[in-house]
């Protein structure tokens, strides 16, 4: 089988481990790996002994598929460019700045049918991807708190941080969203560092959504309430809790209460990430995270952040 050749688009933080990932896989060809900043791309590239680049338009015809882990104003010009040019893309989460540069990447990539993803990670959590979709929510709480790190104040939490969540809930919910209320504060930054939401669909859910980059720990957690059962998915440790009712009694006319809890051991949810990508250029498939989910997902964030001005 022909490999894939594919390269990095942004050298940083989040970048390099793309390029870890692409670097493992038997299907792809790590072409090259690009940033604006020459010392950054060749140090990840040296690693790996592939050309170091500062202008990724020398690719558009060598690669046939790439990363985009550039910051998020970049997204839409950078992405706009490979789809043009029938390459496939993954971008990193928020998709693009404005719902009207999500819809032009979304009709480039069925112009020229080619994939186009979006980099929500969680959705590749084992823990989530455990996770029994069928029986619908009737309330969902999620709390998505880290400590402060510069890497992508860029945007506001919600942009940052809410997003994941606001992605998985849309997913699960499957509904339209009837109502938001909102409220959350700058501390360090001058963008929105802590944030609340409360979203009412019109199947009657509703979730209320914390995300702060302010906090003195790290947790990632959500919950889910549902007709008979109750689910706690701990994001951060792997851990899927189900709490049903049982045939036995608690008390006369009181059902038992059963718990399940499964432990996942380390992945690798990125690797799982890129598969998938991979996978699907491979098959001609729809991502999980297609780029009209992460439009779902920047268009509720940013309905949040209008909120918070």
């Amino acid at each position: 089988m022909t490999k894939i050749r594919c390269a990095v688009i942004g050298a940083g933080y989040l970048g390099k481990f793309h390029v870890q990932k692409y670097a493992q896989l038997p299907d792809c060809e790590l072409v090259a790996v690009v940033d604006a900043d020459m010392a950054t791309a060749k140090a990840v590239a040296d690693v790996y002994q592939v050309p170091a680049l500062t202008d990724y338009h020398a690719l558009l015809d060598t690669v046939d598929a790439v990363s985009i882990v550039v910051p998020t104003t970049l997204h839409y010009p950078v992405a706009k460019d490979f789809l043009a040019a029938g390459v496939h893309v993954l971008v990193e989460k928020p998709m693009t700045v404005t719902l009207e540069q999500a819809d032009e990447l979304i009709a480039l990539a069925k112009q020229n049918n080619v994939i186009l993803q979006v980099g929500h990670l969680e959705r590749f959590n084992p823990a989530v991807m455990a996770l029994d979709k069928d029986e619908p929510p009737l309330f969902i709480e999620s709390h998505r708190l880290s400590m402060f790190n510069p890497r992508a104040n860029d945007v506001s939490v919600v942009l940052d941080l809410m997003i994941h969540d606001i992605d998985i809930i849309l997913a699960l919910v499957n509904a339209d969203i009837e109502r938001i209320d909102a409220s959350g504060t700058p501390v360090l930054t001058k963008g929105t560092d802590i944030a609340n939401a409360r979203l009412l669909f019109s199947n009657g859910c509703v979730a209320n959504v914390t995300a702060s980059r302010i906090s003195m720990k790290s947790e990632r957690k959500m919950r889910l309430f549902r007709p008979a059962s109750y689910v706690s998915v701990d994001f951060q440790n792997r851990v899927l809790t189900k709490r049903c009712t049982g045939e036995g009694e608690m008390y006369p006319g009181i059902p038992d209460i059963v718990t399940e809890e499964t432990v996942f051991d380390n992945g690798d949810a990125l690797l799982e990430e890129i598969k998938h990508f991979i996978n699907c250029i491979q098959t001609d498939s729809k991502p999980l995270v297609s780029g009209e989910a992460g439009r779902k997902a920047l268009a509720t964030a940013i309905r949040i952040t209008e909120l918070l001005v």
